[in-house]
C-alpha cells in the first residue's frame, strides 16, 4: 500500500481562495439530561477552507462527536452560525459526506448496493451513480468485492466501504468521526496511509476526529485542539505541507516536536474541566 502512495505527486491539493468552504462561528450546545442542562460546547469558533485536511484532538467527552453532528446537520447548535460556502447548515444536505466510527453496512445489501444508498436516497441518476461507485471502488482497492456482502470483508475493507458511500454523491465536505477506532494497530496504521491517498487523489476537504496524536500529525493540513467540556477551541497546530507522509517521517525532529507540542496541549485541555 505504501508503494502506491509513493507513485502520487508530492503535492497535496492547497486551499483555495475566497470564501471557506466551513464556517463555524460563536457555536454553542447544550443538551438536557434527566436532572439537568449540560453545556457540550461553548463559544467555538473555526473556519475550514477548500481542500484542507483538518484534525480535530480533545479530550473524552469535549464535544467533537457532537460539532460533527451539528455540522452535519444532525443536531441542532443552541447558539451560533455553521455555513457552507456562505449558506446556513439547517440539516442534513448533499454538499456534505459523513464517515462514521463504526462502517455501519446494511448486512442484506451487497457492497455495491451499499456504496450506492445514499444515492437512492437522493434520488440521483442510478447509471451514473453505478459507474461512480465503481471507480472509486477500484481507488480503494475494493475492485471485485462489488457483489460480496459485509460479514464477507475484514473491518478495514468495511470501513473503506463506508468512506466510497461517503463520498458516491461528491460532496464538498467529508466529516470523519473516529473511523479507524475499532480497528487493530496495523490496519489502523494502513488505513490512515489509504486515508492520505484517497485525499490526495479527491483534493475534497476534510475535518477529522482523533484521539491519535501520530495520525493526526500524519494526515493534517492543520490540527485544533479543544478543550474538555465544555469544549472551545484552545489551540490550533499547522503541519509540513509535504506529501506524501509516511509513519516513519513522524520520527523526524520537526515532526517529533509538533507531536509533542500537542501532547502537552492535550494534557493542560483534560486538566480544563468545567463541572457544570
Amino acid at each position: 500500500m505504501t508503494g502506491s502512495i509513493a507513485a502520487l505527486p508530492a503535492a497535496a491539493p492547497q486551499a483555495s481562495a475566497g470564501p471557506a468552504t466551513l464556517d463555524i462561528r460563536n457555536l454553542s450546545l447544550t443538551y438536557k439530561t434527566s436532572t439537568r442542562e449540560v453545556l457540550a460546547i461553548r463559544n467555538l469558533s473555526l473556519s475550514v477552507q477548500a481542500g484542507e485536511f483538518v484534525s480535530i484532538v480533545g479530550p473524552s467527552g469535549c464535544g467533537k462527536s457532537s460539532l460533527l453532528k451539528i455540522v452535519y446537520g444532525l443536531v441542532a447548535a443552541s447558539t451560533g452560525s455553521v455555513t457552507m460556502s456562505g449558506t446556513p447548515v439547517t440539516g442534513p444536505r448533499r454538499d456534505i459526506g459523513m464517515v462514521f466510527q463504526a462502517p455501519v453496512l446494511l448486512p442484506w445489501r451487497t457492497i455495491l448496493e451499499n456504496v450506492l444508498l445514499p444515492a437512492d436516497v437522493l434520488k440521483l441518476d442510478r447509471d451514473a451513480m453505478r459507474t461512480r461507485a465503481h471507480d472509486l471502488l477500484e481507488m480503494v482497492g475494493l475492485k471485485g468485492f462489488e457483489h460480496v456482502y459485509p460479514d464477507e470483508l475484514s473491518g478495514g475493507m468495511q470501513q473503506r466501504a463506508g468512506i466510497v458511500r461517503a463520498l458516491i454523491h461528491d460532496p464538498k465536505l467529508l466529516l470523519m468521526d473516529e473511523p479507524f477506532a475499532a480497528l487493530d494497530a496495523l490496519t489502523r496504521e494502513q488505513m490512515a496511509l489509504e486515508l492520505q491517498r484517497i485525499w490526495m487523489s479527491s483534493g475534497k476537504t476534510v475535518l477529522f476526529v482523533t484521539h491519535s496524536i501520530s495520525e493526526a500529525v500524519l494526515l493534517s493540513d492543520r490540527i485544533v485542539l479543544m478543550s474538555a467540556r465544555p469544549g472551545t477551541l484552545l489551540a490550533e497546530y499547522e503541519t509540513p505541507r509535504e506529501r506524501p507522509r509516511s509513519f516513519d517521517d513522524l520520527s523526524s525532529p520537526r515532526m517529533a516536536e509538533l507531536s509533542k507540542a500537542i501532547r502537552r496541549g492535550l494534557n493542560e485541555a483534560s486538566t480544563r474541566h468545567d463541572a457544570r
